[in-house]
């Protein structure tokens, strides 16, 4: 038969790389949505996430859980508090989430009601109505991160109760990272979903390593992470407006093929 014996082409390689500094175990998602878009993820994680467990902590998040508006700030925000206490909304209450991924997560832990803005950053959700004035809002978070959303709550008058269910542990970057780092040569882009994470990368970890990074674009999920991004001195820049895998793979492969 013609042909039988002829090698099968091999699938052509990625034509790009998505940077992804989610902490770690978060990359997935990233990663199915780069393979949508015809690239490859490098997995970069500065930090892991750790529940907090303490009794005093525990004290806090129940206080937060009773007010009248609960607001988690990110999906992570919301697993590890169900892993603490049970999410269950009592008549009345508000519980919000900063995007749709939050949103997801608590619909996933059983709360039916839930409100998200369009627009998934900080200045979005404190346009909700629900915060416009309420006497008290449980902000479900983690240390640092999200800064103008209790200053701003306290000057519409309500009493914030912050309770931080994780912490950001540093993680020292792993060889296999560095040199996937120091290997990059095809068209690449950062997906920056927290400022943060982007900062911890760009100052601790070896400059020879980080200098490829200066030449990713970087596909930002908010103006607000765009301008920290333009700041640091990278020179093309998108935002995506939204903090979700696909959308930001999806404007990631359009600035590297720009």
């Amino acid at each position: 038969m013609p042909g039988h014996n002829a090698a099968m082409p091999s699938p052509a390689p990625p034509a790009w790389t998505l940077v992804s500094l989610r902490p770690a175990g978060g990359h997935d998602g990233m990663r199915r949505a780069a393979a949508r878009h015809g690239g490859r993820l490098l997995a970069l994680s500065p930090w892991a996430l750790r529940p907090v467990r303490d009794d005093a902590a525990l004290a806090t998040l129940d206080q937060a859980l009773a007010c009248e508006a609960v607001l988690f700030t990110s999906p992570a925000a919301v697993q590890l508090a169900a892993r603490l206490r049970p999410l269950r909304p009592r008549p009345g209450q508000a519980w919000l989430a900063v995007g749709s991924g939050g949103a997801a997560a608590l619909r996933r832990a059983g709360v039916a009601r839930v409100q998200a803005p369009q627009r998934m950053d900080s200045e979005g959700v404190l346009a909700l109505p629900a915060l416009a004035a309420p006497a008290s809002v449980g902000l479900v978070t983690a240390p640092g991160g999200r800064g103008v959303i209790a200053p701003t709550l306290e000057a519409r008058g309500a009493r914030v109760v912050r309770a931080d269910v994780y912490r950001r542990e540093p993680l020292p970057p792993a060889a296999r990272a560095l040199a996937a780092l120091r290997a990059l040569r095809q068209p690449a882009c950062i997906a920056l979903s927290s400022g943060e994470a982007l900062e911890l990368v760009l100052d601790t970890w070896p400059a020879d390593a980080t200098a490829a990074l200066s030449g990713c674009s970087v596909a930002a999920a908010s103006e607000r992470l765009a301008g920290l991004a333009r700041e640091r001195g990278f020179r093309r820049v998108g935002s995506a407006g939204s903090p979700r895998p696909g959308a930001l793979a999806a404007l990631a492969q359009q600035l590297v093929a720009g």
